[in-house]
């Protein structure tokens, strides 16, 4: 095969690796706008019915939890597929052999592993909440003192040491892969979770402000995804973290000062 062949097959298979994880994100975010118009209309029938029917009923646990973890692991897929991406282009650059496609796709399956992982923990602290009467609405959103505390602590959380270490990795792919850079299959993956891990550390807390805005909001999905994408691509600086950070625990305490 001649170079401009073997250039053109790679660009196809780059663009099939986007593709794949574009295609599963519209789909993750076109399943939660329907899921949310279903949670308001509470009308119709479906598996989607079926499931926010559960979501409304807490006392009954193993389908409660069973439907929200589903919503759970959609929503992660739908919020941290945009933010895997520039990461997950730098590793299908780095790579020009036949095997790039795959490893690309199993670095970033890798990295969704971890996010569906902690969307089990999620759909289980939904699930205490709404059982605890924490928990009010269609959309299923925080009360005033729950929300406040979710508001502080994320704000806080903005500011400490880990925070700004696992930022630190998600920001600079390149030297995310200079200093983890694994051969392989085995590789990939290895890379995929300790990626998934780096972006936990970064984002866990921003994930609980869903209970602020409701977890079953798709407007606040869409807020948080886009500032989790800004957070790695915008130039750094303190502001990245810090005016967030006021700005969350000036929100919450305002809420405490209204009680």
């Amino acid at each position: 095969m001649s170079g401009a062949s073997r250039l053109t097959l790679y660009s196809i298979q780059q663009y099939l690796s986007y593709f794949a994880l574009a295609a599963v994100a519209v789909a993750a975010w076109g399943f939660l706008l329907t899921s949310e118009q279903a949670m308001r209309s509470m009308r119709g029938d479906g598996i989607v019915m079926d499931m926010m029917w559960a979501m409304m009923d807490p006392e009954a646990m193993p389908a409660y939890l069973t439907a929200a973890t589903v919503m759970w692991v959609v929503m992660m897929l739908a919020m941290m597929i945009p933010a895997a991406l520039p990461m997950t282009m730098v590793f299908h650059s780095m790579h020009q052999g036949r095997h790039a496609t795959g490893e690309t796709l199993l670095f970033a399956s890798a990295y969704l592993i971890v996010w569906s992982l902690f969307a089990v923990v999620g759909a289980g602290l939904q699930w205490g909440l709404h059982v605890s009467g924490y928990l009010r609405g269609y959309l299923l959103e925080a009360g005033p003192l729950a929300a406040a505390v979710i508001l502080v602590a994320a704000g806080v959380y903005q500011l400490t040491p880990f925070k700004r270490a696992c930022l630190a990795h998600c920001r600079s792919p390149m030297g995310f892969f200079v200093e983890h850079w694994q051969d392989g299959y085995y590789g990939a993956v290895a890379m995929g979770l300790r990626h998934g891990l780096y972006c936990l550390g970064c984002c866990w807390m921003l994930m609980l402000l869903m209970f602020v805005g409701g977890a079953m909001s798709v407007s606040t999905m869409a807020v948080l995804c886009i500032f989790i994408l800004a957070e790695r691509l915008l130039p750094a600086g303190p502001w990245v973290s810090r005016l967030p950070a006021v700005f969350l625990i000036s929100w919450g305490v305002i809420l405490l000062l209204g009680l």
